[in-house]
């Protein structure tokens, strides 16, 4: 029996790292699609959506000025739905982005939804690079 629980214990702490590794890297690959959903929106709109108009300009179409001059009816993404990051919270969305002067900033709080971070808590954001081993 302890023999048993200390082989649960090792496979569980491998399991659980290899979870949280697919929570970035889900998270890190909705980041690519939504600077690609934006960049079409842009072609589309001749700008990205507002701060204010977010991320939901990209499955609804703004009501607030600047309003899309040519937004596409069927949105920009698959599902007509804002993905959540890895750990189920909202995306972060500036236009213009304090990290991209010229264009805009897409990032996650990580698995703790608070600024900063370390490990998992760290933010991931379309001007990140990559962590050492993550």
């Amino acid at each position: 029996v302890v023999i048993m629980g200390l082989l649960m214990g090792i496979v569980g702490t491998a399991v659980f790292s290899q979870i949280d590794k697919a929570r970035v890297n889900t998270t890190r690959a909705q980041i690519d699609q939504l600077e690609a959903a934006l960049a079409f929106y842009q072609m589309d709109n001749g700008r990205f959506p507002t701060t204010e108009q977010g991320l939901q300009a990209l499955v609804e179409r703004p009501t607030s000025a600047p309003e899309p001059r040519n937004y596409n009816a069927a949105g920009y993404l698959k599902k007509r739905q804002v993905p959540r990051d890895g750990w189920g919270n909202p995306y972060q969305y500036a236009m213009p982005g304090t990290n991209n002067s010229e264009g805009f900033d897409i990032w996650s709080l990580g698995a703790d939804g608070q600024p900063g971070g370390t490990g998992t808590d760290a933010d991931l954001g379309n001007w990140l690079e990559p962590e050492e081993g993550a």
